[in-house]
This record gives C-alpha cells, sequence and structure tokens, in this order.
C-alpha cells in the first residue's frame, strides 16, 4: 500500500509541476530561441539530479524516528497548504488560472524582453527563464521524491518514477506544441495533497511515538477520510458568498465558482496573474519574479530585494500561507511524543485532529481576508 501510493504521489506531482514548467519553456522557444531554451531546460534537470543525488543519500543518515518527524512535518504543513488553495479555488474563494491564459502572458513578456549573449548562450534570457522554471517547479518534485524515497527505502524507484513523468509531459508537449490545458493539473494536484497531508499525518505520528492501530493499512483510512472532509468543507464554503474573481483569461467554462470538471489546483504558476495586495497570493507573486517572469513596476531591483524575494518564495514553500497551522503541527508532535513517553497507547489520534481542525481554521481565516 505505502509503495503505491508513494509511487502515485511521486507520478502525479511531477505530472503537475512537469506541465506548469513545460509553459514556460515553450513560451522561452516560441518567443525567443529553441536551442537556448532547451539549454536552459538541460541545465535545471542537472541541478535536480544533483540535489536528489547529495541530499537523497545524506538524508538516509539520519535515525529513522527523527527523519519521520522532520519529513512528516514537511509534508503535513506542504499538504496541507496545497489542501487550502485547492478548496478556496473549489469552493470559489480563490481566481481558477488558465494555462492558456499563463502561456499567453509568458509569450508576451519573452517577446518584450531584451536579448544578448552570455556564455556561449545565444539568447541568455531564453535560457535563464526554462532554467529557473524547470528549477522552481522541480523543486517541489526533489522534495517529494528525496523524502518519500527515503522513508520508505526507495530513492531509486521515486526517482525513476519522477523522471518518467517527465517524459510524458515532455513527449506530450512536442506533439502538441502548445500549452497543456487539457491536463486535468487541478484534479491530480488536489489529490497529490491529499496524499502528502495523509503521508505527512502517519509518518509524523510514527516518529512522535505513535503506534497505529493498523500499521501501515491505517492509510486507507486516513487517504479517503481526508478526501472526504475535504470535499465537505467545500459544499460548505460554497454555500458563503465570494468577492473572487476568476482569472483574466480564464476559459468561459470555468468562469464561476465549483469544479467546472476540474479541481482547481492548489498553488500558483509560475505566470498566473497575482495580486501583491492579496496575503495568500503575495508570496506566489514572489515566485513569478524568480522565475523570470518579472513584473515591468519590479524589473529594477537591488540584491537585497532579490534576496528578501527569494527567501519569501522559501517561506511560501515550506511555511506556506499560515505560520498558525507549521506552529500546530510541531505542537501535536510535541504532545503525541509526551503522551507515547508516559505510556499512553492511543497517542495517533493527536496528529490528525490537529491536522482536520487546523484546516477549516486556516481556512475561515483565509475567506475573511478574500
Amino acid at each position: 500500500m505505502n509503495t503505491t501510493a508513494l509511487l502515485l504521489s511521486v507520478f502525479l506531482a511531477c505530472l503537475v509541476e512537469a506541465v506548469e514548467a513545460a509553459t514556460i519553456v515553450l513560451a522561452a522557444g516560441t518567443a525567443r530561441d529553441w536551442r537556448s531554451a532547451l539549454s536552459g531546460v538541460g541545465a535545471g534537470l542537472v541541478v535536480l539530479a544533483a540535489v536528489v543525488i547529495v541530499f537523497g543519500p545524506a538524508i538516509a543518515l539520519i535515525p529513522l524516528d527523527i527523519l519521520r518527524i522532520f519529513v512528516g512535518g514537511l509534508l503535513l504543513v506542504f499538504g496541507l497548504q496545497w489542501m487550502r488553495k485547492a478548496i478556496l479555488r473549489a469552493s470559489g474563494h480563490k481566481a481558477l488560472h488558465d494555462e492558456d491564459e499563463i502561456y499567453r502572458r509568458e509569450l508576451a513578456a519573452a517577446r518584450s524582453a531584451s536579448g544578448g549573449s552570455r556564455f556561449g548562450v545565444s539568447d541568455w534570457y531564453a535560457f535563464t527563464l526554462s532554467f529557473k522554471g524547470v528549477l522552481l517547479e522541480g523543486l517541489e518534485v526533489a522534495f517529494i521524491v528525496v523524502t518519500f524515497g527515503n522513508i520508505q527505502g526507495q530513492l531509486g524507484l521515486a526517482a525513476w518514477t519522477a523522471a518518467s513523468a517527465v517524459a510524458v509531459v515532455a513527449v506530450a508537449a512536442v506533439v502538441v506544441r502548445g500549452p497543456l490545458s487539457r491536463v486535468p493539473e487541478n484534479t491530480m494536484k488536489f489529490i497529490v495533497g491529499i496524499m502528502l497531508t495523509s503521508f505527512g499525518i502517519f509518518w509524523g505520528a510514527e516518529g512522535a511515538g505513535a503506534v497505529w492501530p493498523a500499521a501501515d493499512l491505517s492509510l486507507v483510512v486516513i487517504i479517503p477520510a481526508l478526501a472526504v472532509i475535504a470535499l465537505a468543507i467545500v459544499l460548505v464554503l460554497r454555500r458563503r458568498p465570494s468577492n473572487a474573481t476568476p482569472a483574466a483569461g480564464s476559459a468561459p467554462g470555468h468562469s464561476g465558482p465549483g469544479f467546472s470538471g476540474v479541481i482547481p489546483d492548489g498553488g500558483s504558476t509560475a505566470g498566473a496573474s497575482l495580486d501583491s495586495a492579496d496575503p495568500e497570493t503575495a508570496p506566489a507573486r514572489t515566485r513569478t519574479v524568480i522565475a523570470g517572469v518579472t513584473p515591468p513596476e519590479a524589473r529594477k531591483t537591488s540584491v537585497a530585494e532579490a534576496l528578501k524575494r527569494f527567501g519569501m518564495f522559501w517561506y511560501d514553500f515550506i511555511i506556506g500561507d499560515d505560520w498558525r497551522v507549521a506552529l500546530a503541527v510541531a505542537a501535536s508532535f510535541a504532545v503525541t511524543a509526551a503522551l507515547s513517553s508516559a505510556g499512553f497507547e492511543g497517542s495517533w489520534w493527536v496528529v490528525p485532529a490537529v491536522a482536520v481542525l487546523t484546516l477549516p481554521m486556516a481556512l475561515a481565516r483565509l475567506v475573511r481576508k478574500s
């Protein structure tokens, strides 16, 4: 069960991120220079492979219980963030995005940028745009590959699964020669969010000393239970009025609240239209700037400002849109460890209870701000 769910999570996560990276690369190659854009892709993949090769074995040296707490905490915070954003989009409280519109924005930005060659690359902008797009989208996948692979002792298998997903998207992009807007990435990201949260709950509680009643089979209950809870929250939030408006250029069928055939995604793409005044999307705006699609008002920045944005990207990547959730997760691990040390055999329920309670509470705060 664990291995199957692991491979499914890695494959879907990589598929989603590869689709988003492909949109950036297609825009860079079409508007600028294909050789430079593909060189950027190659450089990005080399860096990601190095991350897996270096950090994979290094993480494996950590004692298993500590590794479970560390990885479980990151996955739980990370997964809850994806779930919150997916629920907000599905319920109409967060604007939907359109992959075709994102491609058009990327294309326009690439065409308007100045050219120039560096280090033997004929078009440095196309190279940089593709490199940063592949690297930033791929970091999430590398994180999942390294953590899932080490916990299960299947790092090589997880890496090959991720590589196969990239290959599928690459072939599809070559055949279609345009944005892969028909790929149900929104649905897949929703599923991956549930899977990440489920594994985070399971491994985090185990690392803190809890013993699950049905061992690995407990995931068979945790995963569908989280899915039901998420869908129930969507139905409740749909009854609340929303000020969210569809993203510019959204397809007609995606202009209103609800699923519109797919569950909206759990994160912002590198070229999405973002409002810096929105507390939820402000960190994602940092991601846009770093990925190479810099808004006109932010093109001339200091080194300090660039470092600040890079730091905000990592904060958004790890902590997300609500630091209280990360704090609650850490507290749940501490309580579980204390109860387990005291000989209490039923401490396994603490982590899932905190995760289930923090999800609607965090969503309520975000809905009030929307």
